[in-house]
């Protein structure tokens, strides 16, 4: 008897994706202690953002990750006491100013990408290749159904 079975389609599916979340997040706590030892988990989830971004000012970073400015410029003020993110002056706008990895964070993010990658290969190394397409196109579509209906929900009003 399978998962599905005692559970239920959709309960299955709430399951297993628990279970991925808790090995996901164990797994990048993991990952940012290599970034660095004091890096804390907002923080490499910003640094990644930066590196998806970048250059990106503030209030940028804060509407991408759906957070407040407040919440970015404490993030921010880590990463950049480690040495990992500086702060560039606007060519297009002087008084303002754009977020970018340093030389360091780059490395370091690459150092853990690879090592995420090789991890990631070695676990679905024993799957056809069609499978893990199949896994790849599967989560990309649930994780765009998830984005829009976080945008969606950001749109209304609250209490509607």
């Amino acid at each position: 008897m399978t998962i599905v079975d005692d559970l239920g389609t959709y309960d299955a599916v709430e399951h297993e994706l628990g279970v991925i979340l808790r090995r996901a997040r164990a797994i990048s706590v993991a990952m940012m202690r290599e970034v660095h030892p004091d890096l804390e988990p907002g923080a490499y989830g910003l640094l990644i953002g930066l590196h998806d971004v970048a250059p990106a000012r503030p209030s940028d970073l804060a509407e991408y990750f759906g957070v407040g400015k407040a919440t970015i410029s404490r993030q921010l003020k880590v990463l950049e006491e480690l040495g990992l993110v500086e702060r560039r002056v606007d060519p297009g706008d002087g008084r303002a100013h754009l977020l970018a990895l340093t030389s360091e964070g780059q490395c370091r993010l690459d150092t853990v990408r690879i090592a995420r990658r090789e991890r990631f290969n070695a676990l679905l190394g024993t799957w056809p290749e069609e499978d893990v397409r199949t896994l790849a196109t599967m989560l990309a579509r649930f994780n765009e159904l998830a984005q829009n209906a976080g945008k969606l929900a950001r749109s209304q009003p609250p209490g509607s």
